[in-house]
Parts: C-alpha cells; sequence; structure tokens
C-alpha cells in the first residue's frame, strides 16, 4: 500500500483535479490509498463562514453562496453531460451544514468550528471521487470520520490510536482505490473533530503507520522540500534528502512543507516519505528518511510572521524562578497559546508567541496583576537552521532585531 497526499493547491480548480487524475494515470493507482484536502483557499472561506455565524449573521447567506458557486463552477466545468449524482450528494452537504447551523445550541468556537469547516474536505473529496469514477478510476469515497478516533479537543484534537488502528482495519477495503479527507476526525461522542491546521499530511501518516504502508507521497505544487519558502526569499535550494530527525525539527520551528505531526508515526515504522511536484512528475522531489541529517548541507530558512514577543519581569525586580515560570507556563497554556522561542535571564522571562485562537488579551489580564509586561504584536520570528555567519547577516542586514537565540545548529531572530 502508498499513500498518496494532495493538497488544496492541486484541487484548486477543475483542472487541478483532472491534474490529479492524470498524476495517478502516470505513475499507477494500484494499491494506493488517496487522502486529499479541501479545494483551494475553502478552508480559509469556511473560516469566513464561521465568522459571520457568531459575529455578522446578515453575511452569512453571502458567505454561503460564494462556497456554493465555488464547488458548483468545479462540478459544471468537470462533468460535461449529467451530473445530477453528484449535485444531489453535494447538495445533501449543504443541507446537513446549513440543518446544524440552525439547530445548534453551542456557543464553543472551537466546536463550532471543527463541525462547520469539515464540510471543505467533505465537499472536496465526494467531487475528485465523483471525476474520477466518471473518467474510469475505479475508487471507494470513504468518511475519515470513520477510521480517525480521537478525543473531544476541538481545532487541535488528539489521536485514539488504538481505536484508530482498529476502525482503519475494519474500513479500509485494500481492492480499490479509496479516497478519503484530510484533517478531520471523530470523538467519542460522534462529534467531528480536526487535526490542527494543515493537518492533512498528518492524516497521510496516520493511514501509512496502520496500514504498514510501504511509502507516503505529498504531491505539491513545489518541487520537493525547499531550504526557504519562495514566497519569503529569492533564491532556494530543493533538498533532496533529509532525515526524519532534521525534518522534525524543520517541522518544530515553523517550516510549512511538511506539518509538525506527520513525521512520528512514520518515523517509528520507518516508512519513507516522499514530498514531490504535481506538477513536474519527472523532478526526483524530497525523500524524507531514516540516514543522512541533509542533503545538500546548505542553511535553511523558517519564518513566521504575526508572533508576538512578550517580555516577563518581576514587579520587585526579584529573580523570575522556577515557580514563576511554571505559572507563566500554567497561563499560557490555559489560553492555547504556541511558544515558539524562550529565553530568560535573572530578573526578566522573554517568549515568542502565537496566538492563534485570540487569547492573548485574556492571557495580559491574567499576567499584568502579577508581573511586569512589555509585549510587540506584529513581529516575525525567522529561525535558521545550520547557519552560517552569512546567513545570519543576510536577516539582520536590514531589520531590527528585537532578540536573538543561538544554538549549536540553530539560530532565532525576532525582528520588528
Amino acid at each position: 500500500m502508498r499513500v498518496f497526499k494532495f493538497g488544496g493547491a492541486s484541487v484548486k480548480d477543475a483542472n487541478g483535479v483532472r491534474n490529479v487524475a492524470r498524476v495517478l494515470q502516470e505513475v499507477g493507482y494500484k494499491d494506493v490509498f488517496l487522502v486529499v484536502s479541501a479545494m483551494g483557499k475553502m478552508t480559509n472561506a469556511f473560516e469566513k463562514l464561521i465568522q459571520a455565524y457568531f459575529y455578522n449573521t446578515e453575511t452569512f447567506s453571502v458567505h454561503v453562496d460564494k462556497i456554493r458557486a465555488y464547488h458548483y463552477e468545479i462540478i459544471n466545468d468537470l462533468f460535461s453531460v449529467d451530473h445530477d449524482a453528484i449535485i444531489n450528494q453535494v447538495e445533501g452537504l449543504f443541507t446537513e451544514m446549513t440543518q446544524f447551523m440552525i439547530k445548534n445550541e453551542s456557543r464553543d468556537y472551537n466546536f463550532v468550528y471543527d463541525q462547520i469547516v469539515s464540510y471543505a474536505e467533505l465537499f472536496s473529496t465526494k467531487i475528485v471521487s465523483a471525476y474520477l469514477n466518471d473518467i474510469g478510476i475505479s475508487n471507494d469515497w470513504l468518511d475519515v470520520r470513520n477510521c480517525i478516533a480521537t478525543n473531544s479537543d476541538f481545532r487541535d484534537a488528539t489521536v485514539n490510536w488504538d481505536r484508530t488502528k482498529q476502525y482503519i482495519r475494519d474500513y479500509v477495503n485494500d481492492e480499490n482505490l479509496q479516497i478519503t479527507q484530510g484533517f478531520i476526525g471523530r470523538d467519542a461522542h460522534l462529534n467531528t473533530t480536526t487535526l490542527g491546521r494543515e493537518g492533512s499530511d498528518y492524516t497521510a501518516a496516520i493511514f501509512a503507520y496502520c496500514l504498514n504502508a510501504a511509502d507516503v507521497t505529498i504531491w505539491k505544487d513545489v518541487d520537493g522540500v525547499l531550504n526557504a519558502d519562495p514566497r519569503h526569499f529569492e533564491e532556494t535550494t530543493l533538498l533532496v534528502r533529509i532525515s526524519y530527525t532534521e525534518a522534525i525539527e524543520l517541522a518544530f520551528y515553523g517550516a510549512s512543507v511538511i506539518h509538525p505531526k506527520t513525521l512520528q508515526p512514520l518515523q517509528k515504522k520507518d516508512i519513507p516519505l516522499y514530498v514531490k511536484s504535481f506538477l513536474n512528475l519527472q523532478a526526483k522531489g524530497t525523500k524524507v528518511s531514516k540516514g543522512e541529517a541533509i542533503s545538500p548541507e546548505v542553511p535553511c530558512f523558517i519564518v513566521k510572521n504575526n508572533q508576538i514577543l512578550l517580555s516577563i519581569s518581576s514587579l520587585d525586580f526579584s529573580f523570575i524562578v522556577e515557580r514563576n515560570i511554571s505559572e507563566i507556563f500554567n497561563l499560557i497554556h490555559e489560553q492555547r497559546m504556541k511558544v515558539n522561542l524562550i529565553q530568560n535571564s535573572a530578573i526578566s522571562f522573554s517568549v515568542c508567541l502565537e496566538d492563534k485562537y485570540e487569547n492573548f488579551d485574556k492571557l495580559l489580564v491574567s499576567l499584568e496583576s502579577r508581573f511586569k509586561i512589555d509585549f510587540h504584536k506584529g513581529v516575525a520570528l525567522h529561525t535558521i537552521r545550520h547557519f552560517t555567519a552569512e546567513s545570519i547577516d543576510r536577516i539582520e542586514q536590514t531589520n531590527k532585531v528585537l532578540l536573538k537565540q543561538l544554538t549549536q545548529e540553530t539560530v532565532q531572530i525576532v525582528i520588528e
């Protein structure tokens, strides 16, 4: 069994879906299990829908209409003659979604988020599955919620591996190509959950682990894992081979090509991961496996924007000790904020935070009564793995440095 994952960029329009079919036809789809993300930027569109549902109800129907029109445009382009069957399936999902919103009484944003945003994946896979069947690539559509069991930490659910392994054994049919959704699962109360933003890679790794797959291939619109994001850096280098450990380090620091949770289940069973281009099938791409740390060995640049640099010191200028740090981290954990850098001295403690759930103001209220606080919003965190003096200069020459931290292999620089 091989596991293929196609992200949103690969199915952003009808030509993208056709290209997925071309990839399968050229590389083969026997013994393949297929994971497909939401189409294009639909996850963002669904997030706007949820915002309207909670805070701006008069625009709610506008967002629903945009989402419907986007998917129907792709359907009308893909299916030239009779497409009543797929229209009915997609419309049935729209009915499910709107009925939930009408009947829902919960004001838990994270719970509602997971119930609604998951439909983006369901729409996408229904359309791709129907198209592949229409052109002769026989496949079965699989509801991933029947396979991936999680806890109830909405928007960042933890996988129950024992149940998930059993469900995958029960539901996956290895005699035919199967297509399922990334990013989502289900808790013990039958509520839909999500595995964290960009979690489709993780979904592919979960299935690979449970199916003892030969390998996983993530198909992207870049040639493989690059040493820098081409959106931020003009010159980039393809990393031909990297180890699991190095890939985990890059993912931990925020490299966007591979989801941070993806590598661990693959490493446990020594399942290689390939990152390849769906635009250039002849390109070798990147292989992630056991062995050589990184080839070629070049500095790797990772940028995380929209960070908050928070500096904390005691009101009486006493030392910041273990008890204080424990208290601070408990408060950060309560507000579900992600810490990307830590630096402390005798009388101060600094952290670079990611405020995914917009809880920073609540954190400030908790901290200001006990500590002296200084913070900078909207800063950028630059991380360089395998840094050189020249690579550091490249960042520092044109930016104001607020904080800098070096270890043997890595430098992190917070800039204004």
